[in-house]
């Protein structure tokens, strides 16, 4: 379980102090929850996440524990660490839209052929409750040739979930190399 601090201030000057002292800023949020300012250490944090099996993982903000997935995030425009995070708590029973991370797996057979693997959403949208959401969505891509691609309409969701992109996005695809 993932455990941090409430802060007290939500200021400017005290995040650059937490910052300063390698913590990560971030926000947990809900309807019907009343949103908590906190941080947590940035290298507990990318191991907690990047470790996790399921899409929602547990964190421990003073005296209360909750579930939550990340919502969202923002990165250093230069460096790429994270600056902050926003957590949304993922309450059992209810229907919510998640972000849900997209992996590939195997080498496309259009990279021999001067083909390049263009992942173009790395997280797709899908409404649905936490139960039934997956933890990822999985694409073998070793099948696609140049000016080949897998769209939204081409994942396969569980029964009670929805994605909620436009069926004609792409997902990833091969195209040619300039």
């Amino acid at each position: 379980m993932l455990e941090g601090i409430v802060r007290e201030s939500i200021g400017k000057s005290d995040a650059k102090k937490l910052r300063r002292d390698g913590y990560l800023i971030a926000n947990i949020y809900a309807n019907g929850v009343e949103n908590v300012h906190c941080a947590f250490k940035h290298g507990e944090f990318v191991r907690t996440v990047r470790n996790k099996d399921e899409l929602a993982f547990d964190v421990k903000v003073g005296d209360t524990e909750l579930k939550v997935v990340v919502q969202e995030y923002q990165l250093h425009p230069i460096t790429g660490i994270i600056l902050h995070v926003d957590l949304r708590v993922a309450l059992a029973d209810t229907v919510s839209d998640y972000y849900v991370p997209v992996e590939t797996t195997g080498t496309p057979k259009g990279l021999r052929n001067k083909g390049v693997l263009v992942i173009t959403k790395r997280r797709v949208r899908v409404r649905g409750k936490i139960e039934d959401i997956p933890s990822k969505f999985t694409l073998e891509v070793s099948g696609l040739d140049r000016d080949d691609s897998i769209l939204i309409r081409d994942l396969e969701t569980p029964e009670n979930c929805r994605l909620m992109d436009r069926p004609h996005v792409s997902v990833c695809g091969v195209i040619k190399a300039r």
